[in-house]
């Protein structure tokens, strides 16, 4: 079972047992909760939009670090102008535990088809006794 989860303006594709390093993320406590998921697959089957709602995706927190280095050379040709400057981006390293699709939903088809069921049944009930009133009048 897999997900997509959105972290830090990115998706990441994530099943249980990754290790993560993600933009940092501000959060308090030993657990981090990822909802809404935008696309589970469980077993095959892929679940978007309404059904991938109520989808949980938990991860541990391992710790946090800084990404490497990214070097900004900005330069002009035959101005004299160059300028150097790097940066260094703070991630947070994170551990997928679990992905839960969360609680099925009901087939709605059992629950009309039950109640057209009902309403025929009150029709056929109702049917005999016009047939006799009917049958009365001639």
């Amino acid at each position: 079972m897999y997900a997509v989860i959105k972290a830090g303006g990115k998706q990441h594709k994530v099943k249980a047992g990754d290790v993560l390093e993600i933009e940092f993320m501000h959060v308090d406590g030993d657990t981090v909760t990822f909802h809404p998921v935008l696309v589970v697959d469980d077993d095959g089957t892929t679940h978007y939009g309404k059904e991938a709602e109520q989808a949980v995706v938990t991860a541990k927190l391992l710790g946090e670090q800084k990404g490497d280095k990214v070097n900004v050379f900005k330069y002009k040709n035959k101005s004299g102008y160059s300028r150097r400057q790097g940066h260094r981006q703070l991630m947070t390293l994170i551990e997928i535990s679990d992905v839960k699709l969360g609680p099925a939903k009901r087939s709605t088809a059992k629950k009309t088809t039950a109640k057209a069921g009902e309403a025929a049944d009150a029709a056929d009930a109702a049917e005999p006794a016009d047939t006799d009133a009917a049958g009365a009048s001639e």
